[in-house]
C-alpha cells in the first residue's frame, strides 16, 4: 500500500531530538503540510517551531500518560500519517535483581505506548482516508543480547506491529515497521554505540521512500541492511505473505 507524505498532515512522537527530529525535518522537506510534534513538554519543540514556523505544532504526548495520547488524537484530528517513535532503552540483564522493574518501564513505553497510539489514532486515520501508521522498532526486535529487556520489548512491539498491519489494512491504512541499527542519537551515545552509528536522516529519508514504495519493513542503515539480507526470505514468505 503506497503512500506519499506530500501535502499531508503528520504527527511524530519523540519529535524533539534524534530520529524523531529527523523525521519532522524530512517530512517537511518532502512537502508535508504540517507536523504535529509530539513531546513530553511543549517547550521541547521550541527549536523546531523556530526552524519551521507554523508548519510545526507542538503537542503534549507522554507514553506514560495515556490521557495525553487520547487528548493528542483530538488535537491532531486531521492527521494523515502517524509515527510512533518515542521509546526508552534501559537494557537490564536477565539476572539483574531489578530486571522485572526495569523491564516494566520499557514495556510501558515501547509496547503499551504503541498500543495506545494505535488505538487512539486508528479512527483518526480512517476518518482522513486511511493514511499511514509508522512504528519505529529496531534490529533488536529480531535478535537479543545480554541486556535483554530492551530487545524483548522491541520484539513485542514488532509482534504488535504485524498484527496492526492486518487490522489497518481493512481500513486502508498503510503500516511501516522500521528496524534501525545503531543511529547517532543520545540513546546510542549513552549506550556505547556511537562509533558504529549512522545519522538519523538515514532513517527519516528511508521512511519517506518506504512509504512511497508501499513496503512493510524498512532496514535503513548499514547494520540494519545486514539483518535484512539474512531476514528477507523469511519475512517475505511468512510475515508479509
Amino acid at each position: 500500500m503506497t503512500y506519499d507524505i506530500s501535502n499531508k498532515n503528520t504527527l511524530v512522537t519523540g519529535a524533539n531530538r534524534g530520529i524523531g527530529k529527523a523525521i519532522v525535518e524530512s517530512f517537511l522537506e518532502h512537502g508535508a503540510s504540517k507536523v504535529y510534534a509530539g513531546v513530553r513538554t511543549l517547550d521541547k519543540a521550541d527549536a523546531l517551531v523556530a526552524q519551521f514556523g507554523e508548519k510545526v505544532v507542538p503537542v503534549d504526548i507522554d507514553y506514560d500518560k495515556p490521557a495525553s495520547i487520547k487528548a493528542a488524537a483530538k488535537t491532531a484530528g486531521d492527521a494523515h500519517v502517524v509515527v510512533s517513535n518515542a521509546g526508552v532503552l534501559i537494557g537490564a540483564g536477565v539476572m539483574d535483581e531489578d530486571v522485572i522493574e526495569q523491564f516494566q518501564i520499557e514495556l510501558n513505553i515501547n509496547v503499551y505506548g504503541l498500543i495506545r497510539m494505535a488505538q487512539a489514532f486508528a479512527p483518526v486515520l480512517k476518518r482522513n482516508g486511511g493514511g499511514a501508521f509508522v512504528q519505529i522498532n529496531s534490529i533488536a526486535s529480531l535478535s537479543s543480547f545480554p541486556r535483554a529487556t530492551y530487545p524483548a520489548s522491541k520484539a513485542a512491539a514488532y509482534s504488535f506491529t504485524q498484527a496492526l498491519r492486518s487490522i489497518f489494512k481493512e481500513q486502508g491504512t498503510a503500516t511501516l515497521s522500521v528496524h534501525p541499527g545503531p543511529i547517532l542519537t543520545d540513546m546510542a551515545i549513552s549506550s556505547g554505540f556511537a562509533e558504529d552509528s549512522d545519522l538519523p536522516s538515514v532513517v527519516s529519508e528511508g521512511i519517506v521512500e518506504a512509504l512511497k514504495e508501499g513496503d512493510f519493513h524498512l532496514f535503513p542503515d548499514r547494520m540494519a541492511k545486514d539483518f535484512e539480507k539474512a531476514y528477507h526470505n523469511f519475512a517475505e514468505a511468512i510475515i508479509e505473505a
